[in-house]
């Protein structure tokens, strides 16, 4: 399934056990913050993050992407806060 999504600022902490996640960056630039570093990307480019690797997406100005994942995936993964999104919800 792809999602297409809008980040601005911090994310926050969290994994996905069963299941990578794909990033595609369409419009400005996106961090990925890992515990041992981060990945950088810019418009046209993709990253892949491997199941059960705690991640943090940052945008220092809104960043529009694209992600594929299975569908069910929560935005969050295994955290619980105000950024978890309904599933699935298509806006």
């Amino acid at each position: 399934m792809t999602k297409v999504a809008r980040l601005e600022g911090d994310f926050v902490w969290h994994r996905h056990a069963d299941t990578d996640e794909t990033f595609i960056v369409l419009e400005g630039e996106l961090r990925i913050d890992f515990r041992d570093g981060a990945m950088h990307l810019r418009a046209g480019e993709i990253g892949i993050v491997p199941k059960g690797v705690e991640h943090k997406p940052y945008a220092a100005r809104e960043v529009k992407i694209m992600l594929i994942e299975p569908r069910g995936v929560v935005n969050t993964g295994e955290e619980r806060n105000e950024r978890t999104a309904p599933n699935d919800l298509w806006i």
